[in-house]
């Protein structure tokens, strides 16, 4: 891969084929066709490698639901607590090394206590694939240069000049003359590698707060192997978190493709639920949507979120029978329509017409208000106040015309005002103007619902909006 630098173009990535012929990253492209005549150079495309990257990190959840991007060429995986799946880590990373030739990928990998411990390992060590033993960070990282800490460029020069070559020569020197000398940067990179000093990673996705997972032997591309393992998969977690009286609601499926894509599919619930039929169905609509090509050769079922189960209400008054559960209609309907397409609407303290509503998940809980019974709203209200053109005889009078998206309406009838002040209190209200609020028939019987923003005392010319409708 060429990259311009300055005038000239440089290698700015060569895979291992090259490296053997001496073009190694720095080498002008010229330089490198005169010594290598047949070799081929490519463009180097950074935005192109750093989505084939995030393609990658996806594709690497299989091994942990914690994986990080790492600069322009790397991944950081957390598989605290996921290497017992494979049996061993030295078998995860043989699994890793299986697929990683298959997609005829080049990489190097270490796994280690700390995330410091395996950067170095994985861009330093002299095998591409390291296993460091638990606790054993700094007999793994001693005869490495110490730019396997992470350190700046400059320092690691400075520390070359001064003949501290290996990370066991820094380890010698007394920790207190090493801080004196270099600073805190050297310090908290080498505690951080040598388990010191706590680092953690941002993972691309929330970490899931529960997950299980199945691994084929041989692919599955059919639908009906797909039914099964999402029932296999969907059982297992409900009975896991039975015993723990909480249940999902939110579920995500990732589907782990044979040729390294990833397939997602989630599905959300109204309450908690440990149903396992009823969460299967809610993923049953949306199982065509996925494309196995060659076939999964994993699956994983993801809780994303979690809830305590509620204990179903019993009506007295019919013989302790249970009351109709709308949750299950209601994940029915949100999974078919979306999630913003069902909702409930409850009124909220406020006088301000689109502030006096708010919409809420159908079962959510939450206080009974109630309007104020002199008020007179309208069915529909638009979603923002629309500008129209109005003509009204005398000051605080209702308009006798007005002009609404290029139709002209003429007022029969007419009631009000009603002033609405802005509410002073709350950021942002302070320069909002009062409304004087109309309710309108026009002369085909059509009944509106307008306001005059602004008083003629204090604006020259006071505009007029309409709001809603009624009937």
């Amino acid at each position: 891969m060429a990259v311009q630098v300055g005038n000239r173009l440089e290698i700015g990535a060569a895979n291992p084929a090259a490296r053997a012929l001496g073009l190694k990253p720095g080498v002008a492209v010229a330089d490198a066709r005169a010594w290598v005549p047949q070799v081929i150079v490519l463009p180097l495309d950074p935005e192109a490698d750093a989505a084939d990257l995030e393609r990658l990190a996806d594709w690497a959840t299989r091994f942990s639901p914690l994986v990080a991007i790492d600069g322009t060429d790397g991944l950081m995986l957390d598989i605290a607590g996921c290497a017992h799946l494979w049996g061993s880590e030295a078998r995860m990373l043989a699994d890793l090394d299986r697929h990683m030739r298959r997609f005829g990928l080049h990489y190097r990998a270490a796994i280690a206590d700390t995330i410091g411990a395996a950067w170095g390992g994985a861009h330093y060590s002299t095998g591409t694939r390291q296993v460091m033993p638990s606790g054993q960070q700094k007999a793994a990282l001693a005869d490495l240069p110490p730019a396997a800490l992470r350190l700046p460029e400059e320092l690691c020069a400075q520390l070359q000049r001064l003949g501290l070559k290996r990370v066991a020569d820094l380890c010698a020197l007394p920790r207190a003359a090493l801080a004196r000398r270099f600073g805190a940067v050297l310090m908290n990179r080498l505690d951080q590698a040598l388990g010191g000093q706590d680092e953690t990673m941002s993972p691309l996705l929330p970490p899931p707060q529960c997950y299980v997972r199945m691994d084929f032997a041989e692919p599955v591309a059919q639908r009906a192997g797909i039914d099964r393992a999402l029932h296999l998969l969907l059982k297992r977690l409900t009975e896991a978190l039975r015993p723990h009286d909480s249940g999902p609601r939110k579920l995500d499926l990732s589907c782990y493709r044979v040729d390294g894509e990833t397939q997602r599919l989630t599905i959300g619930t109204a309450r908690a639920s440990l149903d396992a039929a009823h969460l299967f169905r809610l993923f049953e609509e949306k199982l065509d949507q996925l494309r196995p090509e060659d076939g999964f050769e994993a699956m994983r079922l993801s809780g994303l979120e979690m809830e305590r189960l509620t204990t179903q209400q019993h009506d007295l008054e019919a013989g302790g029978a249970i009351r109709h559960d709308l949750a299950p209609l209601i994940d029915r309907l949100t999974n078919r329509l979306g999630e913003a397409a069902v909702h409930r609407v409850e009124t909220r303290e406020s006088h301000i017409p689109e502030r006096a509503v708010r919409r809420l998940p159908p079962l959510a809980e939450s206080p009974r208000l109630h309007w104020p019974k002199a008020s007179q709203r309208p069915i529909r209200l638009l979603p923002h106040p629309e500008p129209i053109e109005a003509v009204a005889p005398i000051p605080d009078d209702p308009p006798v015309r007005f002009r609404w998206r290029h139709v002209l309406h003429k007022v029969r009838a007419a009631e009000g005002p009603e002033r609405i002040a802005p509410e002073w209190w709350l950021p942002g209200d302070q320069d909002a103007e009062i409304r004087d609020y109309y309710r309108v028939e026009d002369s085909e019987g059509r009944r509106f619902w307008l306001y005059r923003a602004g008083l003629y005392q204090t604006t020259a010319a006071p505009r007029w909006y309409m709001h809603g409708m009624f009937g």
